[in-house]
């Protein structure tokens, strides 16, 4: 057994791209040689910004013998069918195996060289390779049968043990020569085997091992921020990022001058994170500091000082156009942004910017009158009316991952109320808290909702490029989270006044909140099936109380109360299915001595049906749930003693009767027909 090293070289891989790529390239090479019938020990991938590697351990050097057995036809069958038989398996009549009056073909098939078979798979894994992105290049570009890679592919190195596996694409053959750092050990460099491939690279300034940068790149810039007195903000993401764009990662700390902090934290954050790659720092208040790291590929020989002045160069310029931008877009208020929108467009059909900020304004505050009447409706009008104005912005234009938090700061800049500002503030994240943001976030994305779906535009598969499913999730999670009781039914349709009377079927949006609503609500345990039983029962788009009532009948459902009266309500169903439901006239109440057991089930719907009914009025769900459950016995009770279907016509339309009056009491609480037993 010996260890397999593939590594293929190039320009700088995109960091988005590496992790998946590794991934991909450990995949297929174990999917081919699966097909040969082998399986390492296991495989170790490796990605630099100039490199894709593994090594595949425990490789055998050829795969072994195989025989395969196929059977034919009888010994007894006719000439053309053995002749058809003898084509397809290259063997002469001696060569076949008689067994019971049947002929086999037994092919015995040599064991194969990995080394052959590496030499055919690579190349198959290369020109197949998954990239999100991928380019030609050079003369051969011209041609669309060219090699296809992320960028332009530079070595090969193929080795099983020691030897090479020879390798040939597009004129790059494959040899036991790399390269180190580009800057440290330009030239090239032999490796020996896969034993030595990570250390001799080391030594070239190469650290080919991802998790190995992203932690040296944490750990010293923990450092270095703790010996200034500062801390780093946590992002994993860019430490992935920087490890994706070194092999020799350097972090490196610098400064930058305070009087940008007048500028607000989310723009000068962005800049750094966004823009340079560089980390956050607070300092032991929490506040942010004046101070950045940055990650060089090199150990320089000033010790960094020369790439720390290099990086606070152009961050300055950055910043300085920041403080710019912030300093220009507030010698005017938020509102004089707003004639701007006109000449900005929503969508194609539905009006601009500025018509869209009027129907949120309109109907935030129909909201707020509405369901919370002791707040103050002007507010959240004009929270609406703001909520689109610094699109307008010159921050934004430059920043528009700013949209709603600069709202928030030029608002609170002019003065307008702690509810506009914390509206705007909140404008776009996925659960809003307060009663005045939930106004203008509800009235924002329902709006959106109602005008997309009047036009035809729905999701469609996994296709969604609107991300109305988000929004549905974003208005569900706002509800909750401030409990606010609301008609879905009626904001929608107050929306479609703001559109001009929109035709959208309002069920049909409705429908739309109930499947996300199952999506979103089975993650958190609750059966798709209740939530389907308490929608059935039509005009519940309360999503508070629909919800506290689908809690209540999971409880009941998993109750041994539960179980036997959804048995018995099912039995009950199923009888009136099959009769083709209640005649015409007939009642539940008996003209004749009806039998002590059905007595008791008359008796026992007439206590617990007010009762249930009174407790789903006053939202005790529970003990909606309670009054049901006291109904298990008589029924039972009843399909144990009492024919239904008896053969006097009277007492078997009013056993029917009395069925329905089950089912209707039942359905005070939910539709039980959706319930799966």
């Amino acid at each position: 057994m010996t260890d397999f090293l593939l590594e293929l070289l190039s320009e700088e891989i995109p960091a988005r791209m590496q992790e998946k790529a590794s991934a991909d390239l450990a995949r297929m090479l174990a999917d081919e040689l699966a097909k040969a019938g082998i399986v390492a020990e296991k495989i170790t991938s490796y990605v630099t910004p100039r490199r894709l590697a593994l090594i595949a351990h425990g490789l055998p050097v050829q795969t072994a013998a195989s025989s395969e057995e196929i059977k034919g036809p009888k010994a007894s069958a006719p000439p053309q069918a053995l002749e058809g038989f003898l084509r397809k398996t290259g063997l002469t009549r001696e060569q076949l195996v008689e067994r019971d009056g049947v002929l086999f073909a037994v092919i015995e098939k040599p064991g194969r060289s990995t080394v052959e078979l590496l030499s055919q798979a690579i190349p198959a894994i290369v020109r197949g390779f998954p990239w999100p992105k991928s380019m030609r290049w050079g003369t051969a570009s011209s041609s669309t049968s060219s090699l296809r890679w992320v960028r332009p592919l530079q070595g090969i190195v193929a080795l099983l043990g020691e030897a090479i596996v020879p390798i040939e694409i597009d004129g790059i053959v494959s040899g036991a020569a790399t390269v180190g750092h580009r800057f440290h050990h330009p030239g090239q460099i032999t490796i020996g085997s896969a034993a030595d491939y990570v250390e001799k690279l080391r030594a070239c300034h190469v650290i080919v091992d991802p998790a190995e940068r992203r932690e040296i790149i944490r750990t010293r810039a923990a450092e270095l921020a703790a010996a200034a007195g500062l801390v780093v903000v946590e992002d994993e993401g860019l430490v992935a990022e920087n490890a994706g764009l070194t092999e020799w990662p350097v972090p490196l700390l610098g400064h930058f001058d305070p009087a940008f902090l007048e500028v607000p934290r989310e723009v000068i954050q962005l800049t750094l994170r966004t823009n340079q790659k560089y980390f956050v720092l607070n300092d032991a208040e929490g506040q942010l500091a004046p101070a950045f790291i940055c990650t060089a590929n090199i150990s320089a020989k000033d010790g960094g000082e020369g790439i720390v002045a290099g990086n606070g160069k152009v961050l300055a310029a950055r910043l300085s156009d920041a403080k710019f931008f912030w300093e220009q877009d507030l010698k005017v208020p938020l509102e004089a942004y707003l004639p701007k929108l006109e000449a900005m467009l929503f969508y194609e059909g539905m009006g601009t910017l500025r018509e869209k900020a009027d129907r949120i304004s309109s109907l935030a505050g129909w909201i707020a009158t509405t369901y919370f009447p002791e707040r103050d409706p002007e507010t959240a009008r004009r929270a609406g009316l703001l909520a689109k104005a610094d699109l307008a912005t010159a921050m934004v234009g430059e920043f528009p991952e700013l949209q709603g938090i600069m709202g928030a700061y030029y608002a609170e800049r002019g003065g307008e109320k702690p509810g506009t500002v914390s509206a705007l503030r909140q404008q776009y994240v996925a659960a809003v808290e307060g009663c005045i943001p939930a106004c203008v976030a509800l009235a924002d994305r329902i709006d959106t909702l109602v005008a997309f779906f009047a036009r035809g535009i729905k999701p469609t598969g996994s296709k969604d490029p609107f991300a109305l499913r988000r929004a549905v999730l974003q208005i569900i999670q706002t509800i909750l989270a401030n409990g606010t009781r609301a008609s879905l039914g009626a904001i929608i349709e107050q929306a479609k006044v703001g559109l001009g009377g929109s035709a959208l079927d309002t069920a049909e949006l409705l429908d739309f909140f109930a499947d996300r609503l199952k999506v979103q609500q089975r993650e958190a345990g609750v059966r798709h099936d209740l939530i389907d039983a308490v929608f059935a029962l039509g005009g519940e788009d309360d999503l508070v109380r629909l919800l506290a009532r689908v809690e209540a009948l999971q409880a009941f459902v998993a109750t041994e109360d539960g179980v036997n009266l959804l048995a018995g309500y099912k039995r009950a169903a199923n009888i009136l299915k099959k009769e083709g439901g209640v005649p015409a006239g007939a009642t539940a109440t008996p003209d004749y001595a009806p039998e002590p057991a059905e007595q008791a089930l008359i008796d026992a719907l007439e206590a617990a049906e007010p009762r249930a009914a009174a407790a789903v009025e006053a939202e005790d769900f529970g003990a909606a749930m309670s009054a049901l459950a006291s109904l298990r016995g008589p029924i039972d009770a009843f399909f144990e003693a009492v024919i239904v279907n008896d053969p006097i016509e009277a007492k078997r339309n009013t056993r029917l009767a009395l069925l329905e009056k089950i089912r209707v009491a039942v359905h005070n609480v939910a539709d039980f027909s959706k319930i799966e037993a």
